[in-house]
């Protein structure tokens, strides 16, 4: 059974308006998940998160596993009673911190041994611990234990970790447990098109209720992301969503969509948010700047999120500059609103059928998406 309708696409390319339907409700794909990695968005209560369009949050399993623990997610009544979030929820496996904390990891075809980052534990996680965790949690989305490669990756160590994917796939798909919660598998590669190939036929061999494409945005560029992600994209089921994993900067985003994928999240918009770094649709601001000292204007003109309808760009320079928790809620804000306004705008696009057309001129703006 599929989960997954497309309802719109567009003929002059791969885009497609969708919805995924989940145990908390529907998604309307393209979609866009801010990052809440230890059950939040930093800095936002779940009221805000809302307030800027998003559909669905994600969270992050390693972070989760080591505190609070999943048992104590589970008395507490689950990740959503947890968060505070009644939307569907989506968590990662871990797999991407055998990437991020490398240094502090050993790897075999057995799974992962991590030195804790809190306390330097030792812990280990492999695909049925990750998946366990994952039905305990109780996200309405949970995916594959997967092994993502830095860049540049020797072709030896690309792959291993493709075979290492494609067996934990399998293993994960024997765990997973609970009814009710979709399991997306991942597709694994670099930027090596056969083997992101081999990978994508024995993934969507094996069967899931979507699939990710991993291991991008870990510094290959922007040409060698849209290559990557066009080969792969076309690689997957045409009736389950596809989501690239971890890749956010707004120009990155459209030419995805142009590929046929329905799914993104990243750190960018909240993270940058904290460092006073907006995105604007005019190009990037950097509120900390002295041209904003006495500023009236609001962060980006036409935007309707509640920092723009507020506050101007030298209130919330001076809360940086006295270090006023404020100031990086309020871009925060304004950032997550800005995503949630292109993806409503990408979505509309689709439906009118016009969007390869307008990603054609956005992309050629670097001011616009980027």
């Amino acid at each position: 059974m599929s989960h997954f309708e497309v309802i719109a696409s567009d003929p002059h390319c791969g885009a497609r308006r969708g919805v995924l339907t989940t145990a908390h409700g529907p998604v309307q794909t393209p979609a866009f998940m801010p990052v809440g990695t230890a059950g939040t968005v930093k800095g936002l209560t779940p009221d805000q998160i809302e307030a800027t369009g998003a559909g669905i949050v994600l969270a992050n399993t390693y972070h989760l596993m080591l505190r609070p623990g999943a048992e104590v997610v589970e008395r507490v009544g689950g990740l959503h009673r947890f968060m505070a979030w009644d939307r569907p929820i989506l968590t990662d496996s871990g797999g991407y911190q055998v990437f991020s904390l490398s240094a502090l990891t050993r790897i075999d075809d057995e799974g992962v041994e991590f030195a804790s980052h809190v306390d330097g534990a030792k812990v280990h996680l492999n695909a049925e611990i990750a998946t366990n965790i994952q039905n305990r949690l109780g996200a309405d989305v949970i995916m594959c234990f997967d092994e993502c490669t830095p860049f540049p990756a020797e072709p030896e160590r690309l792959e291993k970790a493709v075979a290492r994917t494609i067996a934990w796939a399998r293993r994960c798909r024997q765990a997973h447990r609970r009814d009710g919660q979709l399991l997306f598998g991942i597709v694994q590669g670099g930027i090596d098109l056969a083997l992101r190939s081999h990978c994508a036929e024995e993934i969507v061999r094996i069967g899931f209720d979507g699939y990710a494409i991993g291991g991008l945005s870990v510094g290959e560029g922007h040409e060698h992301m849209v290559r990557t992600v066009e080969h792969t994209a076309a690689l997957l089921p045409a009736d389950r969503p596809r989501y690239l994993m971890g890749v956010g900067m707004p120009a990155d985003i459209v030419a995805a969509v142009r590929a046929g994928v329905d799914m993104f999240d990243c750190v960018l918009p909240t993270r940058n948010g904290r460092n006073a770094f907006a995105f604007t649709r005019q190009g990037p601001l950097r509120l900390r700047n002295s041209v904003h000292i006495d500023s009236t204007e609001p962060i980006e003109d036409g935007c309707d999120c509640y920092a723009c309808r507020n506050f101007t760009r030298g209130a919330i320079r001076h809360f940086f500059n006295c270090s006023e928790m404020l100031g990086p809620i309020l871009l925060t804000v304004h950032n997550l609103r800005f995503y949630q306004r292109l993806m409503a705008e990408i979505r509309l696009q689709i439906e009118q059928g016009g969007f390869d057309c307008w990603a054609a001129t956005a992309l050629a703006r670097d001011d616009s998406v980027r």
